[in-house]
């Protein structure tokens, strides 16, 4: 029986692709094994969004080839579909497969064997036109549940319509069904990802609206999230509808890019700053407590020190909960490419580095809002050092004392003092401490 291991490079939804693909292998029989150990064959689920793509591809084919010379190696995914001859010119990559291909794998080789030259199964990115369901877990009470996949607009700085096409979904019921086997398999909480999620129906008589309220109806889910919406897109009847649900979770990741217009011009994105206000106005609302996350560019061509200023007062302006902060790399076939001035790289580290203190700011404060209440909380089977973790519902990080009658419950939890890992020390309610030191008591 042949071993095969996967390594992920990127973002959730890749993840969700490698676990789908890692199915289908344990399906045909093989022996799924980890990535630091010796396997037959080992397949890398590729990311382009920065130029690091490159460097991360080679590094992790150097690893592969490090614990077994002679492995069959697969190189899939976006990058892949963006520069499979680049790929191909890594020593030891046996087969680059592009978005179209990269599900079937397992129908392209009857034997994974070694090849003498790297072999290159590619399409035209508009001919990847099908859905693959796909979902993942970071343990066993959250799942990441692929909703869509492609993405029709075309920012600046972004490959991934380049990689992975026009955007695409299936059914709600194909959706609600998928949601169903993973409740039935023991997961509390689903989180839905896709390359544009709120985009979900395109094409289609059913949109994401009609998608939620259909997954709050799903029996026995406990928590649904939403990985993350862009603006235009999180339509008021969303917002409002979170505000009543008792599933979908007061959290909200809303990618905002920059806070300046000029610059939201410039990167192409469909929406101004005060859209994006209205928004964040309208959820702390209606939801005061809910966590609200955003994504920045820093050092996108064009931003110059002014434009770069209005962006950082206006975020410092939002009552959001942190930040997800990215520097600006170049990437082939992008317009951002054409446009001056050029930020020297110096400079966009600089300001990424100034966008993050202001995150751990607003994060520290949003957390520090909830010292002294109870709120319900997931917990996760990881042991780390005695401690085990959860999350609130409105995603604030918490540890108790390890109990493995605590995994994958949700426990009222009173939230204590911040510690600078990043987390919260939380007390369990009257009634699960008296349990916990019953059984204690009787175990010796």
């Amino acid at each position: 029986m042949q071993k095969v291991a996967f390594e992920t490079l990127g973002c959730k939804l890749n993840f969700s692709e490698t676990s789908s693909m890692r199915r289908d292998f344990e399906n045909e029989g093989y022996e799924l094994t980890g990535f630091t150990d010796a396997a037959d064959i080992y397949v890398i689920n590729t990311c382009s969004v920065t130029m690091d793509a490159n460097s991360a591809c080679r590094k992790t084919v150097r690893q592969a080839l490090r614990r077994n010379p002679d492995t069959f190696v697969a190189v899939v995914g976006c990058y892949a579909q963006l520069e499979p001859e680049e790929i191909a010119r890594i020593e030891g990559v046996d087969v680059v497969l592009g978005a179209k291909e990269k599900f079937h794998l397992l129908d392209l080789f009857d034997e994974f064997v070694k090849q003498e030259k790297t072999i290159i199964h590619r399409t035209d990115v508009n001919e990847a036109v099908d859905f693959h369901n796909a979902f993942s877990s970071d343990d066993r009470t959250r799942a990441f549940l692929k909703v869509q996949d492609g993405c029709n607009y075309k920012c600046s700085f972004c490959t991934i319509p380049l990689a992975r096409g026009a955007s695409r979904s299936p059914k709600i019921a194909t959706v609600v069904r998928n949601a169903q086997l993973l409740v039935e398999e023991g997961f509390k909480e689903i989180i839905v990802t896709g390359v544009n999620s709120g985009d979900f129906g395109y094409g289609t008589n059913e949109n994401f609206f009609q998608l939620l309220q259909a997954l709050d109806t799903v029996d026995g889910l406990e928590r649904l999230r939403v990985s993350s919406i862009e603006p235009n897109l999180l339509h008021e009847e969303i917002i409002h509808f979170a505000s009543e649900s008792n599933t979908l979770q007061p959290h909200f990741h809303i990618p905002l890019q920059s806070g300046s217009d000029e610059m939201l011009r410039l990167m192409k994105r469909r929406y101004k700053s005060d859209l994006y206000q209205e928004r964040v106005e309208l959820i702390r609302r209606l939801m005061p407590d809910a966590c609200i996350g955003v994504d920045v560019i820093t050092g996108h061509p064009g931003e110059t020190h002014n434009l770069f200023r209005e962006s950082f007062d206006f975020i410092d302006s939002l009552d959001v909960s942190y930040l997800h902060v990215f520097t600006y790399s170049e990437r082939p076939n992008t317009a951002a490419l054409d446009i001056q001035p050029s930020i020297p790289k110096h400079t966009r580290k600089e300001r990424t580095h100034l966008l993050r203190r202001l995150s751990a700011k607003k994060r520290f404060g949003f957390d520090a809002r909830f010292e002294g209440e109870t709120r319900p909380v997931l917990f996760e089977e990881e042991n780390k050092n005695g401690f085990m973790f959860g999350w609130t519902n409105n995603y604030v990080r918490v540890a108790v004392p390890f109990s493995p009658r605590l995994i994958n419950t949700i426990q009222q939890v009173t939230i204590g003092n911040y510690s600078k890992e990043g987390f919260h020390f939380g007390t369990l309610s009257d009634n699960i401490l008296r349990e916990e030191e019953a059984i204690q008591a009787i175990l010796g």
